[in-house]
């Protein structure tokens, strides 16, 4: 393998390269590598502007987590990303894929931020029991409006492109290759005579509702995040970002960061992270093989566990058809789907707005055909083995060439529900457990057909709608 860290110079226009697989993890090697290259480029005297991109399939993915119980080794988050911040050319983040945690910090520590239609920017450190502690508390709110930053840290969950271009987190959304997108942005940058922005010296968005925010989402942390540790340190270093100088707020930062990695909550968690990875690690599963793209989902069967697994894919952003043979059920679906929204709404985890636009994702029909498109049929009828064959044979029907047919059978043979299509190679098991939207597991079962790339697709659906696939 290459250098961690590359850099070519190209008239004027400098790429700072990550190569460190599988996801870019900002390690020591690439932190290292990072301090170099931009020192280097500081002394050079053709550099105009300076694109941080990454190779493979995504940009920083967030830190080394072993490095929480190992110790940050030299050299330190913070001074690279002042070394970032500090450049006097404009520096552009060039986003692909998923920049979570650090990545997202190091995109904050950068000028601009471009972003490839697609790609997704979040801070989930909560999930971990921690809080952004490379400078995301201190500098998120001084991109996009503090509400909007105090939400997206308390959520954990990544804005798309677009919507982190609407609230100024992104300056420019790229169609094709986010690399030759960024230094298109840094040529115009040049001629507009648009120098370095750094974000530390910006202020905090929406500084006078900063005591009505915080009050209302300590309220909503004492609801549903009762007995834990980190969403109240976070809080407390969002409201130091709002109330003093940045370098005063970082080293609150700093201070609540390095309380927290050795906490019961953060230790426990972080043996949740690598244990929920390991079960999804398949023997015989080749990590090359490519899933399928799955983009629209249709279910039959509109009961409890149809109706929740209608709102898991919702959820996930995906819109799904909903398919019953009676309407009655259909509308028994919807206003169950609406009652559950409704209750997250009144607690204060889902904004109104949102459930409106996942309601809208999820369509309701009488016919197989309103599903002939989908990339994922999910079977969610009660468990009669005659029905099921009935459903796949509609189902083999209709499907389009390459969709996925899956049953949420957790008593009967799949291979011999398999075994009445024509495409058994398509049929998997996903047992979600009841409450689908609810429960955390998804579990994936193997025909003696299934092939390896819809095995994949399964486990890859599983980590998009946020479920632990085993």
């Amino acid at each position: 393998m290459g250098e961690v860290v590359s850099t070519c110079l190209s008239d004027g226009i400098a790429v700072v390269r990550v190569d460190k697989p599988p996801v870019n993890a900002m390690d020591q090697s690439v932190r290292a590598g990072l301090k170099r290259a931009f020192s280097e480029l500081r002394a050079t005297p053709d550099v105009k502007a300076i694109v941080l991109a990454c190779a493979g399939r995504t940009f920083i993915a967030g830190a080394d987590i072993k490095e929480f119980d190992t110790g940050i080794a030299e050299p330190g988050y913070h001074e690279v990303f002042r070394l970032i911040e500090d450049t006097p050319v404009p520096v552009i983040a060039a986003i692909h894929g998923t920049a979570l945690g650090a990545g997202t910090e190091v995109s904050l520590a950068c000028h601009y931020r471009v972003a490839a239609e697609g790609a997704s920017l979040g801070l989930p450190e909560l999930s971990l029991g921690i809080i952004p502690g490379a400078g995301g508390t201190q500098r998120m709110p001084r991109v996009i409006p503090f509400e909007a930053a105090a939400e997206m840290m308390l959520s954990g969950r990544p804005l798309l492109a677009t919507q982190a271009k609407e609230l100024g987190l992104v300056d420019q959304v790229i169609k094709g290759d986010v690399t030759e997108g960024a230094m298109a942005y840094a040529k115009k940058l040049i001629a507009a005579g648009n120098g370095p922005r750094k974000t530390r010296e910006r202020p905090v968005i929406g500084a006078e509702k900063v005591a009505e925010t915080l009050k209302s989402k300590r309220a909503q942390v004492a609801k549903t995040m009762r007995n834990r540790l980190s969403p109240l340190k976070l809080l407390d270093a969002l409201q130091a970002a709002a109330e003093k100088p940045f370098d005063e707020g970082l080293e609150v930062e700093k201070a609540v960061s390095a309380s927290l990695p050795q906490a019961t909550e953060a230790r426990a968690l972080r043996h949740l992270f690598f244990a929920e990875r390991e079960v999804r690690k398949i023997p015989g599963l080749s990590p090359s093989v490519t899933p399928r793209p799955i983009n629209r989902i249709g279910i039959i069967g509109a009961g409890t566990m149809g109706g929740g697994i209608a709102m898991v894919f919702a959820n996930a952003g995906l819109p799904v058809t909903m398919v019953d043979a009676k309407q009655e059920a259909l509308d028994r679906a919807r206003a169950t789907i609406r009652k559950n929204y409704e209750r997250s709404v009144s607690r204060g985890s889902l904004a109104a707005d949102k459930m409106e636009a996942r309601m809208k994702l999820i369509a309701l029909a009488l016919d197989y055909t309103a599903v002939a498109t989908a990339d994922l049929i999910i079977e969610a009828v009660f468990e009669n083995m005659d029905l099921k064959k009935k459903i796949f044979v509609k189902l083999d029907q209709i499907a389009k060439p390459g969709a996925i047919l899956g049953t949420k059978t957790s008593t009967l043979d799949i291979d011999a529900i398999a075994a009445v299509t024509k495409r058994p190679q398509d049929v998997i098991g996903l047992h979600f457990f009841s409450p689908a939207n609810v429960m955390p597991l998804l579990e994936i079962v193997q025909a003696k057909k299934t092939t390896d790339d819809v095995l994949a697709t399964a486990l890859e659906i599983a980590k998009k709608v946020r479920k632990v696939g085993v």
